[in-house]
């Protein structure tokens, strides 16, 4: 019984169990309502979406699960009408879990690098001597496959969990006989200390446990790089904005 208080604990604050119970919530409240006041059909769904999205707002949710929760009764109704053959959601639904399925207990979905981004990163690596780098969601290997072919001197790794986009960056790596490797594997069973820079490009969940991570693991010299997103309460030394069409900036500490 003492390991299964924590474990539920942690599937109710998953994000996506939280965006559920919220649409579930909506749902009976829109149901509730049209029923005092007579509503139609789609007058009580855009009601559900509503409210679904002010919970999405109010809570402790990503403001991106906000559109996400707007969007899903329309998005429902709007399939419906299609008529799709059952084995067209049957793979979307699998190509989405190998892509996003991590996102239910990690709250963090894929997000690429730019090529900004990855230039930018370029100029804060040595040129002139060893070091260990490390991407941890290396999503499809794009910004370390660029880096591998820029430094002779740097050992490029990557750690993911989603299925989809971890068979990429390997097959990626494989195929232009690159150097970089990417491991299926958990960013929290990584060990952070044998590596000289961090690269995270994650989402606000996760940082300040992150972060907890990067000060008792990192050694002293090395440097820890998010993008986009900052350790709530912790001033980066360095934040650099790039100007892509992400409008991200990357956040930097030098531990």
């Amino acid at each position: 019984m003492s390991l299964g208080a924590p474990l539920s604990c942690r599937y109710v604050k998953a994000p996506v169990v939280q965006a559920m119970l919220q649409q579930l919530v909506s749902v009976g409240l829109a149901v509730l309502i049209a029923y005092f006041f007579s509503f139609s059909l789609g007058l009580t769904l855009i009601l559900a979406a509503l409210l679904a999205a002010m919970l999405s707002w109010y809570s402790n949710l990503p403001r991106w699960w906000v559109p996400f929760q707007l969007a899903f009764w329309p998005a429902l109704v709007f399939l419906h009408y299609l008529s799709l053959p059952s084995a067209v959601y049957l793979i979307a639904l699998v190509a989405l879990l190998a892509v996003y399925g991590g996102v239910v207990f990690s709250g963090v979905p894929l997000f690429l690098s730019s090529d900004k981004a990855t230039s930018v990163v370029a100029q804060l690596l040595p040129s002139d001597r060893d070091f260990r780098f490390l991407d941890v969601g290396a999503g499809t290997g794009g910004l370390l496959s660029q880096l591998d072919r820029q430094f002779r001197f740097g050992l490029f790794e990557g750690v993911e969990r989603a299925p989809l986009p971890f068979a990429i960056s390997w097959m990626r790596s494989k195929l232009q006989g690159a150097q970089f490797r990417v491991r299926f594997e958990n960013l929290w069973q990584t060990d952070l200390s044998r590596y000289d820079v961090v690269y995270a490009y994650l989402s606000p969940t996760p940082m300040l446990r992150l972060w907890d991570k990067v000060q008792h693991e990192m050694r002293p010299g090395s440097l820890f790089i998010s993008n986009t997103f900052e350790v709530p309460g912790k001033t980066p030394d360095q934040s650099i904005e790039l100007h892509d069409l992400s409008r991200s900036t990357l956040h930097i500490w030098r531990l």
